[in-house]
């Protein structure tokens, strides 16, 4: 038997499965009042996708992607991010023909071969949304708030709010020769990746998770010194508009994310009480995005929100997550007699919309009333000897313990107003 899971992965079991239920019909709820609109792409895409979209300097194309050759040696890899995708769909579909800016949300797994670590895994889900089709710096702050407005939703509190302007290639090409002078002279002490990042990409070097190189970068240039004035306009319009809407933050000048296709505004949002790595989602605007696969230029933003690390926040604060579903009603028979006549009347409750259970395993009536009160039901329709010549059954409030009869026919509809449906 293999009963181990491979490393990097966790089974959401019963006892957590609402939990993750209440995060994710939250996140839709508040996609629906913001006018976004669902989208699902597949779990695997041709790999140039992310070599091209992400960055082939960045960790997820050097390191941690999952590639594969399929049976027609096509080069796949399982998707280790959301945006790229939603990009392709929005060109290879015409969305970008229709009218603009375009709303988009989407919910599902993503995988990164990295090292597990407290609410990050190999295979790990994420909630995103993308705005293309406006270069809108009041887009940048409404999804920014978003972000903060769901978070609040959620009841997890204490969060800091981190901002930069990561520029434009214009800009990045200024920035890029001040970062190569600054790390040439200590070069040789970087790490082996980053070394190679130096003269591609110098820019990943300040987003290096590796300690020598996080001391070394100590006084580097940032972004914020080398911003042309439209990037200056644009940050400044987006702090504006946050300052408006009363959203506290932190400018952040070493603030790059980790994916090459970032420009102007780059966030993240940080609960420092869930361990070292405490972001838990972030996002920020790529107009050059869609350029990069092939469609015309298309302004874009959006942002990316860790399941496993939202719930993990939470549950650090004592946030209310829910716990496991419970059934409104029990059906007990009293006796084997009464069995056919109680799957009927389960069928019937939940016609009804109710959430409703009876025992499988031919246990006593103190038994099934037993299992009731551990799955925490709120009624127990009890099918006696008697109640059933009577053509009734007995209904039993299993908080206060007030029991009362009622003709069958009406049972369903009598139950469920009784929950309150």
């Amino acid at each position: 038997m293999i009963t181990t899971r491979p490393r990097g992965t966790a089974d959401v079991l019963p006892g957590d499965a609402a939990g993750w239920r209440f995060v994710e019909d939250a996140f839709r709820r508040i996609c629906r009042e913001y006018n976004y609109g669902e989208i699902r792409t597949p779990v695997f895409e041709h790999t140039e996708l992310f070599e091209r979209g992400v960055g082939d300097t960045t960790d997820i194309v050097e390191k941690e992607m999952y590639t594969f050759r399929d049976k027609g040696d096509r080069s796949i890899t399982l998707r280790p991010e959301g945006t790229a995708p939603v990009v392709r769909a929005y060109l290879e579909n015409g969305l970008n023909a229709g009218p603009q800016p375009v709303k988009l949300y989407y919910t599902g797994p993503m995988f990164r071969y990295d090292r597990p670590q407290a609410g990050r895994y190999r295979q790990f889900h994420q909630l995103g949304a993308e705005v293309l089709g406006s270069n809108d710096p009041a887009v940048d702050a409404e999804i920014i708030a978003m972000v903060m407005d769901f978070y609040g939703r959620l009841g997890i509190a204490g969060l800091d709010l981190h901002i930069n302007s990561v520029g434009c290639p214009r800009c990045r090409a200024e920035l890029r020769l001040k970062l190569q002078d600054f790390f040439r002279p200590v070069q040789d002490k970087l790490c082996v990746n980053c070394r190679g990042r130096l003269a591609k990409n110098p820019l990943r070097v300040l987003d290096c998770k590796e300690e020598r190189c996080g001391a070394l970068s100590g006084g580097a240039p940032t972004t914020l010194d080398c911003l042309c004035p439209d990037c200056e306009a644009h940050f400044s319009r987006v702090k504006g508009c946050l300052d408006g809407l009363g959203i506290p933050y932190i400018v952040n000048g070493r603030l790059v994310r980790g994916l090459d296709y970032y420009t102007n505004t780059a966030f993240e949002v940080m609960a420092p009480d869930i361990g070292a790595q405490s972001s838990i989602g972030g996002g920020g605007r790529y107009n050059g995005l869609v350029e990069a696969l092939g469609g015309p230029s298309t302004p874009g933003v959006g942002y990316a929100l860790g399941v496993e690390r939202i719930i993990l926040a939470m549950e650090r604060q004592g946030a209310p997550v829910p716990s496991r579903i419970r059934p409104d009603v029990f059906v007990a028979a009293a006796d084997p007699s009464g069995e056919e006549k109680a799957l009927g009347i389960l069928f019937a409750l939940r016609s009804e919309g109710l959430s409703a259970d009876k025992d499988y395993l031919g246990r006593s009536l103190k038994a099934q009333m037993k299992l009731a009160g551990r799955a925490g039901c709120r009624l127990v329709v009890i099918l006696g000897g008697d109640e059933l010549k009577r053509g009734s059954a007995a209904v039993r409030d299993m908080a206060g313990g007030s029991q009362v009869e009622l003709p069958l026919e009406a049972l369903p509809r009598e139950v469920r107003k009784l929950i309150g449906r």
